[in-house]
């Protein structure tokens, strides 16, 4: 394995889909979130608090310029992930070549990693939630995510120790069993919804959008960077 080219290709990957996908939830996601804050300032302008219209913009006008650093760290933590994961198991992930095998595996992660999550814990607009719980939200949320990605690591490593035919309906049984217990064992989101459900569903949708194309880019570029640099293959000493 060449290690700084396979740390090139999984960082710059990931960076770039994190880049991607911060200028996308400026276009997608955003509308959704100045609506979502503008009800959340309503509101705390019923309750008497007093909202400097100067400071809000100035704190807005920070808040989207630090999605785009937001976006690339969030690339470069799943671009990591992903290229260690490519490297260990690309020689059992099906297809004709490594950019097949990329987007394969980045479909999975897609759905292990966010798509499982995402339905038993939807995101939500700033407007829905109380402040006092995030902690709380944060946690299961990320309890949901360790659940789902342990175990479909866990499956994987089963997957390539069994050696019958029937692995391919044991394995995704045992996680699909194992999810269900998290879903009925984790407790649901402790706040009510009470932004309107137009909002919340948008938000969601957009969100399941710009989340959707993170991943295709990720794989993608990993895909196509590693058919054209084959990190995995060693210089070869030729004889004098």
């Amino acid at each position: 394995m060449k290690t700084l080219t396979f740390i090139a290709i999984v960082l710059s990957a990931g960076a770039i889909a994190g880049v991607i996908l911060a200028a996308l939830n400026q276009g997608v996601v955003e509308p959704y979130l100045e609506r979502a804050i503008e009800l959340e300032n309503k509101a705390a302008a019923a309750e008497g608090e007093i909202i400097n219209p100067t400071e809000y913009a100035a704190y807005r006008f920070w808040q989207k310029g630090g999605s785009i650093a937001g976006g690339a760290v969030l690339g470069l933590s799943y671009g990591a992930l992903f290229g260690l994961v490519f490297a260990y198991a690309r020689s059992a992930i099906p297809g004709s070549n490594n950019l097949k095998k990329a987007l394969l595996l980045s479909g999975i992660m897609w759905f292990v990693l966010y798509l499982v999550v995402a339905i038993k814990y939807p995101a939500n607009p700033p407007a829905v939630g109380d402040p006092a719980t995030i902690y709380v939200r944060q946690s299961l949320y990320m309890a949901m995510i360790a659940i789902s990605g342990f175990t479909a690591l866990g499956m994987a490593v089963l997957y390539r120790k069994m050696h019958s035919k029937s692995r391919k309906f044991i394995v995704p049984a045992i996680y699909a069993a194992i999810i269900a217990v998290a879903f009925v064992a984790l407790p649901p989101n402790p706040d009510p919804i009470t932004a309107p459900m137009d909002l919340v569903m948008g938000f969601r949708v957009a969100s399941a959008i710009t989340m959707t194309v993170f991943w295709v880019v990720l794989g993608a570029i990993v895909g196509v960077f590693w058919d054209k640099l084959k990190p995995h293959e060693t210089a070869r000493i030729k004889a004098a």
